[in-house]
């Protein structure tokens, strides 16, 4: 993946170490809150505390009680992080706090109570999705993982295996069968979903776009799917694009990842043509996608004043701006 585009991926981004050793220790969260220097992300439905842009990381003492806690790992760099010693106030002095590398970081999980204490102002709450793009890469890296690893705890309180409720271990990375005549019970590890996503285009180098079935008719992206058991890559890219559109696609070439954790998905970026062999449809499925549509260049920028194109977060958004040849200035937002 070139520079260039993997700079147009907000959440790749991330300037933390995840420090995956300390997992083990079965002491660990203990030690951190005896450590002045933790830090506590609160989660709420998914989003964070954030102020001037920035996620606002709290002292561990300022968020006591927490459905589930998770450890992200320690700071690399020598941004500062800031303290909340107080939910409500703030200082010079508190937002020089701990400025140097190693600081680690807990992602705690709140219930609406907890939340009401920490802000009881909505505005003070943001979501990855839309904020994905404007944050540091140090904050983008730690809500990003701490929303993908609460989204798969919410998802696996039981086991496949066996039905039984699962417990957090190993500082949130693991979940935990029952016990079985004094045997540990097994071990669920967090999963992510690979799903490709295609930026298609013509013998014209048009772009095709397509309309989702969920959205509103003016709503563009690329086509996209999961990728199926014993499924390759390119198989899933050539699979998915036929199913939703009729168009045979040849030459997929492989672009950047994303994670999108809305609930777990890893995103893999491609390029692919159509197939000048084959004979395309151009039709949509009707199921998964209401419409079809092919733009050159001056087309859709001709068209932003209707067409809502993917947010500036979307792995699908730098493949569309990637083809166009630089950014887009929207005209509507999602």
């Amino acid at each position: 993946m070139s520079g260039s585009f993997l700079s147009r991926l907000p959440l790749s981004r991330t300037e933390h170490d995840r420090d995956y050793l300390s997992r083990n220790n079965p002491h660990l969260f203990a030690e951190l809150a005896a450590d002045p220097s933790t830090r506590v992300l609160p989660l709420w439905n998914g989003q964070a505390l954030v102020e001037n842009g920035a996620l606002r990381l709290l002292e561990n003492s300022a968020v006591p009680m927490a459905t589930l806690r998770l450890y992200l790992g320690r700071t690399s760099t020598s941004t500062s992080i800031g303290t909340d010693t107080d939910a409500d106030t703030r200082t010079d002095a508190d937002a020089d706090a701990g400025a140097a590398a190693g600081i680690p970081v807990i992602a705690a999980v709140v219930t609406d109570e907890v939340a009401e204490q920490l802000d009881p102002d909505p505005a003070a709450w943001g979501n990855l999705r839309s904020l994905g793009d404007s944050l540091s890469d140090r904050d983008a890296g730690l809500f990003t993982e701490a929303v993908a690893l609460a989204n798969w705890h919410q998802s696996h309180g039981f086991s496949p295996r066996t039905g039984e409720a699962t417990t957090p271990d190993q500082a949130g990375w693991v979940r935990r069968g029952p016990s079985v005549d004094g045997e540990p019970g097994h071990e669920i590890f967090p999963r992510t979903d690979a799903a490709i996503i295609v930026g298609i285009t013509d013998a014209d180098d048009r772009i095709l776009l397509g309309s989702n079935a969920l959205w509103e008719k003016n709503r563009y992206s690329l086509l996209a799917g999961f990728v199926e058991p014993g499924e390759s890559l390119e198989e899933a890219v050539a699979r998915e694009v036929f199913e939703e559109s009729g168009v045979h696609v040849v030459d997929p070439v492989y672009l950047g990842s994303q994670p999108w954790p809305f609930p777990a998905s890893l995103m893999l970026g491609f390029r692919a043509r159509v197939d000048p062999d084959r004979e395309s449809t151009t039709i949509p499925d009707g199921a998964e996608i209401l419409d079809l549509r092919w733009f050159s260049r001056d087309e859709l920028r001709d068209s932003l004043d209707e067409v809502i194109l993917p947010g500036r977060t979307s792995i699908a958004r730098a493949i569309i701006e990637d083809w166009y040849g630089g950014p887009i200035e929207d005209r509507h937002q999602w």
